[in-house]
Order: structure tokens, then sequence, then C-alpha cells
């Protein structure tokens, strides 16, 4: 099922936080990922984070307009999620559990319209926590709001509201979230037509504290194979990523993080390889 319409709420300004964060990790990551003669695709992941290693195995097998998707760890947790397109018109139903904690269950419904969208998801513990999302617009201007009600106290855990605008060459949001506490306002911008060079900004202000935090950042794509992503905040942390396609869809990614502000504590380095056939 094509995603039509506005998006979900959670992805406006999804694209400036992307180019921020997505991809960056200081730990050591191996992934290796397979598809068997039947279609079940199974993915190996392997990290070490500091001195402990973690070891994960999942299998995604799809039938039709069902996925179904289960992992487990090293940690003996079975995590089981289940994905139906299309079960009413426009819709997409997730249900899924992370065993043995029968409580973490939940289940998601998204609807998406021509000029709207909606999003609720439920828990499955007794008195749980019902969050809904919704958005609406069209021509590429976009206005969403989301709350969170915990039935078990009789209040809510958040509410969320936000502008995003999308043309062709940027992308703009304005998030006021944290129960109004924090404000929010990033911006992409092409800067050419082939999107090979894009810059970013994001300004987060926090009203209770009186703390502003600006990031800047750029990505440049050197060639088809080969990425590099930089960012830097107002505290002085400096962090770069290289990324490059080994072979179609297997990445290796080299990333790296050092505080211009205290030259002398040890930079963070993270080395993540994933491997597709």
């Amino acid at each position: 099922m094509a995603m039509k319409g506005p998006g979900l709420f959670a992805d406006i300004g999804k694209k400036a936080k992307d180019l921020l964060t997505k991809d960056y990790t200081y730990d050591q990551k191996l992934t290796v990922s397979t598809v068997s003669a039947s279609g079940v695709g199974l993915t190996s992941t392997a990290v070490k984070k500091g001195g402990l290693y973690s070891l994960d195995v999942s299998s995604v097998y799809k039938y039709k307009n069902t996925l179904v998707n289960v992992k487990v760890d090293t940690e003996s947790n079975i995590s089981t999620t289940l994905t139906v397109l299309d079960a009413l018109p426009s819709t997409k139903l997730v249900t899924s559990v992370k065993l043995p904690d029968y409580n973490s269950g939940k289940v998601e419904l998204h609807y998406f319209h021509d000029n709207a969208s909606f999003a609720t998801v439920v828990g499955t513990r007794p008195s749980p926590v019902v969050e809904l999302s919704g958005t609406v617009g069209a021509q590429g201007v976009v206005f969403g709001a989301e709350a969170g009600y915990d039935t078990a106290t009789g209040k809510f855990t958040k509410y969320t509201a936000a502008i995003g605008v999308t043309k062709p060459d940027y992308h703009a949001a304005f998030i006021m979230a944290d129960k109004g506490d924090t404000i929010k306002v990033s911006g992409v911008y092409h800067l050419d037509e082939k999107q090979k060079a894009s810059a970013v900004a994001e300004l987060t202000r926090r009203l209770s504290t009186n703390e502003n935090t600006l990031t800047v950042g750029g990505l440049y794509t050197v060639d088809p194979q080969t990425a590099v992503k930089a960012r830097l905040n107002n505290t002085g942390t400096l962090a770069a990523l290289l990324q490059h396609e080994l072979k179609p869809k297997s990445l290796l990614t080299i990333s790296g993080e050092f505080d211009t502000k205290a030259l002398d504590r040890p930079p963070k380095f993270g080395l993540a390889l994933a491997l597709k056939p």
C-alpha cells in the first residue's frame, strides 16, 4: 500500500531529524541479511557496545497483504509484529508484543486519505495509555496534532501540535511539544536539483528552563555509492559520518564524534557493516 495524503504526524520534521541523527553510531555493529527460497527474510545483528556483546536474529515473512516479523535476542526477549495492509480500505493495522512482558503489547491503526491521516495506538495492558494523532493538509502544507491519555490516572501524558511545509527544494517544520514546554523549528534545504548536497538546521527551546539548543549539519553525496554527513551543535559537539555502498544494498558506515570544547576527552568512534544479498 502506497501511503497517500499528508503523511502521519510523526513525519512532520522527520527529514531534518533523519539528516541530523540517522546512521550515526558509536558502537561496532554487523548486520547480515539473507532471503530463503520460501521467501522468508532472515537478519542477524551483532553489536559490541563498550565491553558488552549482544546478538539478535529476526525473520520476516510476507503473505499477500500481511507481514509477520519475529525477533529473538540474547536476553531471551521475543518480539513479534504483525502488519496487515488494507484490512480496510486505506488502512494499516499493526499489532506487536515483546515477550515475556505480556503487558508490552499494543495495537496501532493508521488511516490515510488524500488530504488527511489518522493514527491511534492502544496498549493491551489493563488501563492502557491511548495515543491519538492526526494531520490535514494539501499542496505541501500540513497541520497536525497528537495526544496521549493514561486511562489509569485520567491524565494526559503528552500533547503536541505541529506545522510542516514540503517543497521540491526545502522542508520546514514547527513543533510545539512536551505539553507546550518545548518549541522546535527545523529546516532542510537542498542546494542543487539532484539533491546531492543538503543543509539542515534545528533550533530547540525549552521554555521552563530557558535553554536553547541549535544544531546545524549537512549532507554531500560524493558519488552514487558514497555520502558524507556532519553536524555541530552550540555546545561544541561535532560529529561526522562516511557511508559507502560496497555493493548494491550493502553499506559500510564509519562515524565519529568529539567535543570541540574538551579536546582532552577521547572521541567516540563507530563502525557498522550491513550485508544484504
